[in-house]
This record gives structure tokens, sequence and C-alpha cells, in this order.
């Protein structure tokens, strides 16, 4: 295919759509476009066109596909609305990182990253190259002395996770998993320490315009049966296994003292995915944190796009996206801000930003 450059240079600048699929949190990305003037563009599956055509006034066009790997297919239709695609979690986990890399639409961020956000070791590797605290990593030929938590690839809002307190039963587990097609290897899963505090996602954006990471809210994940087992009498909790299938957010402001240490966590994670990742991360990322009772910091997994729990300050920004923009900006519109500001100084600083 042509070089994403020689696309792009194809492009009417003054007619740039934003397009994405219709799941996870299109509907901001959508908003994010309007509130930016610009036309948008959504993939839909026939099943959730109800939903989205109650939004009729965020669409400009859509595109119907029977299932979401049917992208690829309509690149050319993509490419004639001069569309830029704005992946999510569903691009992730529905169509694949490897097939969302080969499609030929420029897309904004480093496609590369969501390659090493599905891939449960080159994502540890990128936090811990970057100087950043993480739990401790078990590999399955070691004994487990604490409890862990073990994770699948991809971005699955916490499926299929669980907890274990030994080496056997993590085993078993896996092994069910490979034998139920849930999982392909059991190499390909995580086994972490399971770290005890508040759990907390810092949404961060880095834009290559103003060369600088910009902190743009922090949320608290909302998942079953996990957070409904806390209210439950212990002897009613022990009775059941816990999951931690998301199922929505709530905002959170962090003390104004441990600022300082997000914002390096966020500059860190983007010099060292320029360095291992060029042109490194562009636009939306989030560290998925806890927060312990010493106020440390610890990461134990990042998304390398935009993340459903920036869904909570659609329309009225955050207390810290305030603080830059001095209005109600959001993770959808700030994408949109980038891309236009981007595309009205020429094709050069759109290639920028672009993949």
């Amino acid at each position: 295919m042509d070089s994403i450059k020689d696309i792009v240079r194809t492009y009417s600048l003054k007619d740039i759509s934003i397009a994405t699929l219709a799941s996870h949190s299109a509907l901001q990305i959508l908003r994010g476009a309007r509130d930016e003037g610009l036309r948008t563009v959504l993939i839909v599956e026939k099943r959730r066109l109800e939903l989205y055509d109650e939004f009729r006034n965020l669409i400009d066009k859509y595109i119907i596909v029977e299932n979401f790997s049917e992208t690829l297919d309509v690149a050319q239709e993509l490419l004639r609305e001069n569309a830029i695609f704005v992946p999510h979690g569903s691009a992730v986990e529905y169509v694949g990182p490897e097939r969302f890399r080969s499609l030929p639409v420029p897309m904004f961020g480093n496609r590369d990253l969501m390659i090493w956000e599905g891939d449960q070791k080159l994502k540890m590797r990128l936090l811990k190259d970057s100087g950043i605290p993480v739990p401790r990593e078990y590999s399955l030929e070691e004994e487990i002395d604490r409890p862990v938590i073990v994770k699948l690839p991809g971005a699955k809002g916490g499926r299929f996770f669980f907890l274990a307190t030994s080496r056997e039963e993590v085993l078993k587990r896996l092994d069910e998993y490979v034998r139920n097609g849930v999982l392909r290897s059991r190499e390909d899963a995580l086994v972490q320490e399971y770290v005890i505090g508040v759990p907390m996602y810092f949404h961060y954006f880095y834009s290559p315009i103003f060369r600088r990471v910009e902190i743009l809210g922090i949320d608290i994940r909302y998942e079953t049966n996990i957070d409904g087992l806390r209210r439950a009498p212990p002897q009613i909790a022990s009775m059941f296994e816990p999951s931690f299938v998301v199922v929505g957010n709530i905002p959170v402001v962090i003390r104004e003292k441990m600022l300082q240490t997000v914002l390096d966590y966020g500059k860190k994670f983007v010099r060292k995915s320029i360095e291992l990742l060029p042109p490194g991360a562009i636009g939306p990322f989030c560290l998925e944190s806890i927060v312990k009772d010493d106020l440390s910091i610890i990461v134990f997994e990042f998304s390398g796009r935009i993340v459903a729990g920036t869904n909570i300050y659609v329309g009225s920004g955050s207390p810290y996206s305030w603080l830059y923009w001095n209005e109600p900006m959001y993770m959808g519109r700030r994408i949109a801000r980038e891309i236009r500001i981007a595309a009205e100084m020429g094709v050069s600083c759109l290639e920028l930003i672009l993949t």
C-alpha cells in the first residue's frame, strides 16, 4: 500500500473527517469532532445501528458492516472521506492490533503502540524500561508466595482475570482457558502480584504540536463482582469468586501533592516510547495504577489509546483539563483539536500525529 504520508498528501486538509468504530468511546470521539468543526464517519455493525441512530446529529456518514472484522474492507471508502481513524479498545479487542496495523488509512496515534498494548510481556517491558514502578511479575515456572492476579492479553475489560495464591492454581485455570479456546497459550497470560490499594487510572494526552504531556483526568473502574463483594458480609463474600468485568467508571480527584508523581510517570512513559517505538506515544494513553497507603503509585498496565474511563468527562471536562484549556475539554475533543490544529498548520504538521 501507499505510505501513510503519501496518502495524507492527497487529502483535502479543509475537509478532514474523523472516523471510528461504533463502540467503547465512539460517542465522545464523535462529539469531540463536532465541537471542533470536523466531519464524522462511523463504522457500525448492523446490530448496533439502532443505538447509534439515536445520536444521528453527531454522525455525517455511516459505514455499515456485519462485523468489525470487515473494517479493512472499507478502507477505500474511508480514504474518499479524507478520514483520520481514531482507535479505541474495540479496535484492539475485536479487530486485533496486527490487523489494524495494516489498515491503509491514516491513524491518529502510534499504531505500533497498539501492538505492544496487546502483548502482556511487551506492555510490562515498556513500563519497566520507563523507570515506572510496577508489580512483581511471576513466570509460570516460579513458586508463588503471595496473592497474584492473572490477566489475559487484549482489551477484555477485566473479563477472565482471576486471583490465585499458588502456582498449581494458576496453571490449572490457564489450562482450562486453553482447552476452552479463551486463551491461545498459557504463556500469553500475565501473572502479577496482587497489590493492595486504591485503583486509579490516569488519563494523559501527549501533544507533538505543543510538545507537552497533559493530565486530562482520572477514573476508577467499577467492576463486578469484586465491587459488590465489598458490601457483602465476610461469610457471604467468601462464597463467591471475585470477577473484574468493568461495568462503569467513576471520576476521582487525587491529592494535589501526588500530581507531580503522576505527571513524572506520564513524561517517562512518553520519553521511553519515543526511544523504543518511534515516533512514540501520540495523543491519549492511560497508566492503570494502584495507590498504596504510603501514597506510592504502582502501575500495573497501560493503554496506548483513548480509554472508556474518559467518557465520564464528556461535555464538561475534568478538573485537570480545565487548568490547561480554561474550557470544557475532554479526551474526544482534545483528539479532534490536535487533528484540527495540525491540519490548519499543513501536511508536515499533520504527519507528526499520524501513523
